[in-house]
């Protein structure tokens, strides 16, 4: 192999191009939190501002104040682009306009809360898209970012604060980043923001501190943050270092590489690398290089090898390939070339002459690592592994054919006529060429012993037919016994080289069909949404690429059952039961061709991840002897392994499915319990305390006072009527029991039935009623769509201030009936404007609010959308309060209704 080593001073043409890429765009910047309130958005505008002062043209794309006065004063000074209004469902949304700063064309445009979803029919779905944008026209972005909204942290930071965060961007987005500067800030410190206010309002604050922002959560998203930020410095470092071709390691982080190939001992030193990364903190991976010795190596080193692969890939390192001649210099040069710190391999194991001819792999390392620790790990390693597989493979069918020889021979005998024309005008040595041409023309087709056939009968046939004497086979000239060796040294040589190119072609071909394969089943794999899907994709791939049966084996209450087969079968034998119980029992292949019970139809081997068994696999077919060859069984272990992963994968979503569901069962029963508990005590505290009062002190009392006690007696069991029909209703719905009895009813009627009904609820409020008298008929339910608007007039009354006006107005839009109540309280928090409508959900509770349970809502909005409408929330845009739109389907032949008396009763009703 020539020297590579001038090479080496080469910059990395990948880093080169990402350079170039950079350049082509603008440059992003990204504010990087642990937690909400540590200061990114401040940082931000402060560094913006820094840029102001130099002379940079800065404009503020979209920036979140959320009423913090700091944040407000920094933005004073900034040109700022007016964000464009989207209408969604009634609402009217402030979004980034992307076009205007595009228009704009600033250096530098300050754009907050990267992972922040856009309102449908935006240009794109989430605001780290129109980053992109702007970036690939030349401008340069500050952005901000909590690590909770990393996709790959994202199961992480549920499982440490048991709140799963919706709205994530990309890990390739960090990647991307030219800078990427951690804003830190203490859990105390952080703490003491939120109880001063500066983080959320008080009685928000207070429950955040009690959940999401306690101290061992924000210590672990400081953990979180401060390691990823690490890890993109270290990639940054990397192609620095490989963009300007400096000679590694730097040691500014650690990194392990072990070394793996067919020798005994491999797993003994991918558990050192594993135990070594995990006391350095650090990324580790296992690297095989691939040389042409490979295809010529027993079967029991492939397996050997195999199985050290999958056991590093389980235990969480990288698994590289590359391909090579000189092993050594190829690990050096990996190594050095990402910028690995520490190598692990094993100890010499030849003897000391092989050394001395051969080499030694060990020793060459230490000899070129130069700064790379060099990890050799000692030991009796051929103790700690198994050399031989507890089933039995099928031998590689190779049977002899006759068609390679018969080319072979065409070949010799085209080069004999050929050689007969030129020996009229050539030297007799030189026809030796035109038989090679014919031995290496076998050995690409045939492989090496049809070339080493064309050899020996090409040398008979150039001796008989061209050496002196001819037409024997006795030689005369000394000169052509040279000729004729030499002849077949150069014939052995190149037909030996050629077969071994053509056997490297053929094992090349065979991986890139096998590569492809693999590759389709993790796609196909990846996008299965469902078990079935899973065990329906893995049965067809396995029988279509190993052309046997299959059948899919999962636990299931205490045994193991059939799941899926390809061809569909789920009827097994006593025996066969009995195997794959085994196999799922103890880990270890049962059945035909195994130790254990191989009198079974079917071979069952366990499938498993780094976790944990998952199910058991069954194959068959109808031949005799072992099932599979040893190429087959490792095609076997990689499926299987994709396989087990992605069924793993399904098994834990609908763990935290479940999980889920039960932290909801909970948190439901938690405050039905809460809500009972007060809404029951508070009206019946009351009743008895007005009954009792009315008991003892009635004949003492004037009329006035015994008819108030009266009024509240019946007010109070008005009240804890209205809580048992929320519940009644709720159950209704969550049952999916609701039946509507659907009439035409004129909007207006209805309305009026509602206000009758709240007139003591809203008798401190102004009430405004505009529908028009020519709104069509609604094919509705009356009693569940009167029990809507009651519960919105009752929910207005309690959050809206004595003497504010409660509104209600109708209209028509594009085939729909609107529905609008507004009221003229304090507004909904944005980030409540969809969670208000969940059970037993309130967003904040005030001593002048009256109590309630949560549910109003909740069942309007069931109530509603069983009759085919639906309801949203938002907060009005002329003055504080809130807007809750009903929007219904126009019927297609609505009946005609006297207007002007439906007027009149809307009017008498108000």
């Amino acid at each position: 192999m020539p020297d590579d080593s001038r090479n080496e001073t080469r910059p990395s043409p990948d880093a080169l191009l990402d350079h170039a890429e950079r350049e082509a765009r603008g440059r992003l910047r990204i504010f990087l939190g642990a937690a909400p309130g540590v200061g990114k958005t401040y940082e931000m505008l402060m560094s913006g501002r820094a840029r102001l002062a130099d002379g940079v043209d800065v404009v503020i794309g979209v920036v979140e104040t959320h009423g913090r006065k700091e944040t407000l004063a920094l933005v004073e000074g900034y040109e700022v682009i007016a964000r464009r209004k989207v209408d969604y469902k009634g609402r009217i949304l402030d979004e980034m306009d992307i076009d205007a700063i595009l228009a704009r064309r600033p250096a530098l445009v300050l754009v907050d809360e990267l992972a922040h979803t856009n309102a449908p029919g935006s240009r794109h779905p989430k605001r780290y898209l129109d980053v992109q944008e702007i970036l690939t026209q030349g401008i340069d972005v500050y952005t901000t970012l909590n690590i909770q909204h990393v996709e790959s942290l994202n199961d992480v930071v549920a499982q440490i604060t048991k709140v799963r965060v919706r709205e994530t961007v990309p890990d390739s987005i960090i990647d991307q980043a030219d800078d990427v500067e951690i804003i830190d800030l203490t859990p105390d410190d952080l703490i003491k923001r939120l109880e001063e206010g500066k983080v959320y309002f008080p009685n928000t604050a207070q429950r955040a501190i009690e959940n999401y922002f306690s101290p061992g959560n924000l210590t672990a998203l400081r953990e979180l943050a401060l390691r990823r930020t690490a890890q993109r410095v270290d990639d940054q470092l990397l192609i620095h270092m490989q963009a300007h071709a400096i000679p590694g390691p730097w040691a500014a982080g650690e990194r392990v590489l072990v070394c793996l190939d067919a020798r005994l001992g491999g797993s003994a030193r991918v558990r050192y690398a594993r135990r070594l990364a995990d006391r350095l903190r650090a990324p580790w991976t296992a690297l095989h290089v691939d040389s042409p010795r490979l295809a010529s190596m027993p079967e029991e080193d492939k397996d050997r090898l195999a199985t050290n692969l999958r056991l590093a890939q389980q235990l969480g390192a990288e698994v590289t390939t590359i391909p090579g001649q000189n092993v050594a210099q190829d690990i050096v040069r990996y190594a050095t070339a990402n910028n690995f710190t520490h190598i692990v391999v094993g100890r010499p194991t030849r003897s000391r002459w092989r050394e001395l001819i051969e080499g030694s792999l060990t020793y060459d390392l230490i000899r070129n690592a130069g700064d790379i620790s060099v990890h050799v790990i000692s030991g009796n390693e051929r103790n700690t592994e198994a050399t031989s597989r507890s089933v039995k493979t099928a031998d590689e069918q190779r049977q002899f054919q006759i068609g390679p020889y018969l080319l072979s021979t065409a070949y010799v005998v085209g080069s004999l006529a050929f050689s007969a024309v030129l020996d009229q005008f050539l030297d007799v040595r030189n026809l030796a060429i035109i038989f090679l041409i014919a031995v290496l023309a076998s050995a690409v087709t045939g492989g090496l012993w049809p070339a080493l056939y064309a050899c020996l009968v090409s040398a008979l046939a150039f001796n008989y037919f061209f050496l002196e004497p001819r037409y024997t086979l006795t030689i005369r000239d000394p000169e052509s016994i040279v000729a004729l060796g030499v002849f077949l040294v150069v014939a052995v040589i190149a037909s030996n080289l050629t077969a071994r190119v053509q056997r490297q072609a053929v094992a090349a071909r065979s991986r890139a069909r096998a590569t492809e394969d693999i590759y389709l089943f993790s796609k196909k794999l990846a996008g299965a949404g469902t078990l079935d899907d899973v065990l329906w994709a893995t049965a067809f791939q396995i029988a279509s690429m190993l052309k046997l049966r299959v059948v899919l084996l999962l636990p299931e209450d205490g045994t193991i059952t059939v799941k899926a087969g390809y061809p569909p079968d789920d009827t097994l034998a006593e025996a066969d039961i009995a195997a794959a119980r085994w196999a799922w029992e103890h880990n270890r292949a049962a059945g035909r061709g195994a130790d254990t019970l191989p009198g079974a139809k079917r071979l069952y081997l366990p499938l498993r991840t780094g976790r944990t068994a998952i199910g058991v696999i069954g194959l068959d077919n109808d031949k005799q002897g072992p099932l599979l060859t040893p190429e087959q069984q490792r095609l076997l272990d990689a499926l299987a392994d994709q396989a087990a992963v992605a069924i793993e994968r399904i098994q834990l979503v609908a763990d935290v499915d479940r999980a889920k569901l039960a932290a909801e069962a909970d948190r439901l029963r938690s405050a039905l319990l809460t809500s009972i508990s007060h809404d029951l005590k508070t009206p019946l505290a009351a009743i008895m305390g007005a009954a009792g009062t009315l008991r003892e002190f009635a004949p003492a009392l004037p009329e006035q006072d015994r008819a108030e006690l009266l009024t509240t007696v019946l007010d109070e069991s008005e009240r804890l009527n209205r809580f048992i029909a929320n519940l009644l209703d709720m159950t209704k719905i969550e049952s999916g029991a609701m039946e509507p009895n659907y009439a035409f009813h004129y909007v207006g009627d209805i309305v009026g039935s509602a206000l009758q009904r709240a007139r003591k609820i809203i008798a401190e409020h102004k009430t405004e009623i505009d529908i028009p008298s020519d709104l069509p008929m609604l094919k509705v339910d009356p009693v569940l769509f009167e029990q809507a608007l009651f519960n919105l007039l009752d929910n207005a009354a309690k959050y809206a201030p004595p003497g504010s006006t409660i509104r209600v107005q109708g209209w028509t839009d594009n085939g729909s009936v609107i529905l609008q109540i507004m009221d003229e309280g304090p507004g909904i928090p944005s980030g409540d404007l969809e969670r208000i409508f969940d059970t037993f959900y309130r967003v904040r509770k005030r001593d002048q609010v009256r109590a309630g349970t949560g549910l109003g809502l909740s069942i309007c909005r069931g109530f509603i959308e069983a009759m085919g409408g639906t309801i949203t929330a938002a907060n009005r845009t002329d003055r504080s309060g809130a807007v809750f739109t009903i929007k219904m389907p126009k019927p297609a032949n609505p009946p005609e209704l006297d207007a002007s008396n439906a007027d009149d009763d809307v009017g008498d009703l108000a």
